[in-house]
């Protein structure tokens, strides 16, 4: 049989019998596919060969075993360098057997040594010390050069020379990574990507927190921390992807090294910005209030579609564009005199801003939720804000085709009969009821939540917005400070996002003028934190 006919002989029960063969040699069925695909593309390569084969099934099961073999010693290798358990159990796989106590000593430190090179140096380091391979074979490995080769090899040989001394001190030293949290925010859209998922652990926060000032290569951050560049490297990879591939916590620059791809301000520069909104708030808080008093007629004129209105319920809705009225104005100066070099919103769908968690978490959210085709709407538009006087009703990713309760609130905008509920409807009605959705008049339901008609919600907040006229005076002063802090405290790459920072600014305000309302009896909290206050929504038939 000719060796290019070897592959006609491969069918799929000899494929299970090749697996079955790896399968019992491996640790588990991801090593055993590794292996059988080594046997696969040695068969694959033997076949592109000239000569006969006096017996096929002989030869590919020779060549499974030799390939078996290879895979053998290059696992024992692996183990070598990222063994985790007693290092003495390994170093006979490394050491010649005639090395002394000392020289095993000396080879561990440079073993240890490699696993703290960047990976271009590391991967040259172990193909010719431990794979044996020549500079030619490794840069034809690499494709490129032979004499790129040699000068990281020749790199890799001074740092391992120049440090191997001081390690018996750097790895008894263990890795202890200080407790460090962020508070982050989001706004856009979450489900394009949101890179908070894939940083939870407290190594990926120390990495960012380390590029946050200065840009920082692996290496860098492996001597910091006293983990393994081959560890770094990994995290890196993960945050600098985030969630979707495109947008992470880091980016990585020209020059191969790291740094942060959002604003994070420290304890210390987000109580500055902070205190720069809050010296204001006095102001703020009392214009907001003469402002109410003023407008409470077109407030209750709006054609909201409830049986009826409730003013409470209308400034609560409200409350989030009255308390920006002054950061809006900033954000325009920001916009026009100190930043106009740039687009004053970012072009992504979905952003995330942040501070290091100083104790205090200011205000919570606006989430809302689109849908169509519900309860005999076309089209149906779901609001709520959450701050520390208000729960959470629902988050973005609500599908409200599958919310019994939201459902009725939609069902009840010009009255439900309750006697026509089931008894399952009747238990949701309960509910909606309790937290806030719907209210009993008799036997009829009523949405207690605000509802308008699809072609109003435009023009939803512009009495609210004529407060942006009030503040110009004061948004001057402001933002000239603001604006100072930017500079000092973001990195010159995220200027362009200097409008999350001024978000970040002012986030105080929004609990601060709460409080102030309701101290003087403008402003009804719910009694529990969740209630018809801070929800709403739009429909069209």
């Amino acid at each position: 049989m000719k060796k290019q006919e070897l592959l006609k002989i491969i069918d799929d029960e000899l494929l299970e019998k090749l697996f079955a063969f790896c399968y019992a040699r491996t640790s588990d069925s991801y090593e055993a596919q590794d292996l059988c695909s080594d046997i696969l593309f040695a068969l694959l390569k033997a076949a592109n060969t000239d000569g006969d084969i006096e017996n096929p099934y002989s030869f590919l099961w020779r060549v499974a075993r030799n390939v078996y073999a290879d895979f053998s010693v290059n696992r024992k290798r692996h183990a070598a360098l990222f063994y985790e358990g007693d290092a003495d159990e390994i170093l006979p796989f490394l050491a010649d057997a005639e090395s002394d106590a000392g020289d095993e000593a000396q080879l561990l430190a440079i073993y240890r040594r490699i696993a703290f090179l960047t990976k271009a140096y590391r991967e040259v380091m172990i193909s010719f010390y431990i794979d044996g391979l020549s500079t030619a074979e490794i840069a034809k490995r690499q494709n490129t050069s032979e004499g790129a080769i040699r000068q990281r090899l020749f790199s890799a040989r001074q740092k391992v020379k120049s440090e191997v001394e001081e390690m018996a001190e750097t790895y008894t030293r263990p890795v202890a990574l200080d407790k460090i949290d962020y508070v982050i925010w989001g706004t856009g859209s979450p489900a394009w990507g949101d890179p908070r998922n894939v940083c939870t652990r407290q190594f990926s926060k120390h990495i960012i927190w380390l590029c946050r000032k200065k840009p920082r290569s692996a290496a860098e951050i492996a001597e910091e921390l006293n983990v393994p560049t081959v560890y770094v490297e990994e995290e890196l990879e993960i945050l600098t992807k985030g969630a979707n591939g495109k947008y992470g916590f880091l980016r990585k620059l020209e020059n191969g090294k790291y740094a942060i791809n959002i604003i994070l301000l420290d304890k210390d520069i987000m109580e500055q910005v902070n205190a720069i909104y809050t010296e204001q708030l006095p102001t703020i808080c009392g214009t907001i209030a003469d402002f109410i008093e003023e407008h409470k007629a077109e407030y209750l004129a709006f054609p909201y579609l409830n049986k009826t209105v409730d003013l409470n319920l209308i400034l609560w809705q409200q409350v989030s564009i009255m308390a920006s009225a002054l950061s809006e104005n900033v954000e325009k100066i920001l916009s026009e005199k100190y930043f106009a070099q740039f687009d004053r919103y970012i072009k992504r769908p979905f952003s995330v801003f942040g501070y290091v968690d100083n104790g205090k978490y200011y205000g919570g959210g606006w989430d809302g939720v689109d849908a169509e085709n519900v309860c005999g709407y076309s089209k149906i538009r779901l609001d709520n804000i959450y701050i520390t006087r208000i729960k959470k009703h629902f988050s973005c990713g609500l599908n409200v085709s599958r919310d019994a309760q939201i459902q009725l609130a939609i069902r009840a905008i010009d009255g439900l009969d309750a006697s026509t509920l089931s008894e399952a409807e009747k238990e949701h009605a309960a509910k909606a009821i309790e937290c806030g959705y719907l209210y009993r008049e008799g036997e009829m339901l009523y949405t207690k939540i605000l509802v308008c008609d699809g072609k109003d919600a435009d023009r939803l907040y512009d009495i609210s917005k004529k407060l942006r006229e009030n503040f110009v005076a004061d948004a001057e002063g402001v933002a000239a400070k603001i604006a100072a802090l930017i500079r000092k405290a973001v990195p010159e790459h995220l200027h362009n996002e200097w409008r999350l920072a001024n978000t970040l600014a002012g986030l105080p305000v929004i609990d601060a003028l709460v409080e102030a309302l309701i101290e003087k009896g403008i402003l009804i909290p719910p009694a529990d934190g969740i209630g018809a206050e801070g929800c709403w929504m739009s429909v069209e038939r």
